[in-house]
């Protein structure tokens, strides 16, 4: 596994290139048009738990308005489909708001293949990775519960998942993620939007900022 991590970040640096020489008409296109949809920024920043608990700030393009509750899933809100924007409906169920992503994974923040970051105050989903050693290493653009459930799965479903992940992680079972993910968006799989599609506790928030 000592081998593999050190191969795993020279393929996420080469495959962050390619896309961000492949994408970057996608991104001027998105940023253009999120512009022209709605007030507010074009890229909405998080903070997020990365390899061995440390903080860093996710990068996404928004898909929320300015008013949204502040650090909290967008699953459990009550009423998600009023704070996503006309533009973000679309960016979300086909994933591209995760573009900019691709940022995060040329510093070294995050891998292609990972547990998906957990919010910083998501405590119950921190402690459970913690238990399985998923913690312990980067997360990912998508990862082993993404393609496995995603929102629609509890948090010792996904912690469970992500311990697997962490100790089974190689380059066969990375492609396999990868091609899976690639299926998993085409049908827009496990994507739940508000509380009545999952039983998590909602964290404490706060208003007045941009949701992912």
């Amino acid at each position: 596994m000592i081998g593999y991590k050190s191969i795993k970040r020279a393929i996420d640096v080469v495959l962050a290139i390619v896309g961000l020489l492949c994408l970057w008409p996608f991104f001027v296109l998105i940023a253009v048009v999120i512009k022209l949809d709605s007030k507010g920024p074009v890229y909405f920043k998080q903070k997020r738990i990365g390899e061995n608990k440390k903080e860093f700030y996710i990068l996404k393009f928004r898909t929320m308005k300015t008013d949204t509750p502040k650090e909290m899933p967008t699953h459990l809100l009550e009423n998600p489909d009023f704070f996503i924007t006309r533009l973000g409906k679309f960016l979300r169920k086909s994933s591209l708001d995760e573009l900019p992503q691709i940022i995060n994974i040329l510093k070294g923040e995050m891998s292609i293949v990972g547990p998906r970051p957990a919010l910083w105050n998501q405590y119950d989903l921190i402690q459970a990775r913690d238990e399985v050693g998923a913690n312990d290493i980067k997360p990912g653009l998508t990862g082993w519960a993404q393609i496995n459930g995603r929102d629609e799965l509890p948090i010792e479903v996904k912690a469970k998942l992500d311990g697997e992940y962490a100790a089974k992680i190689s380059l066969a079972f990375d492609i396999k993620i990868f091609l899976l993910t690639i299926t998993s968006v085409i049908k827009s799989d496990g994507v739940k939007e508000g509380m009545a599609h999952h039983t998590e506790k909602a964290p404490d928030i706060k208003r007045s900022s941009i949701n992912q």
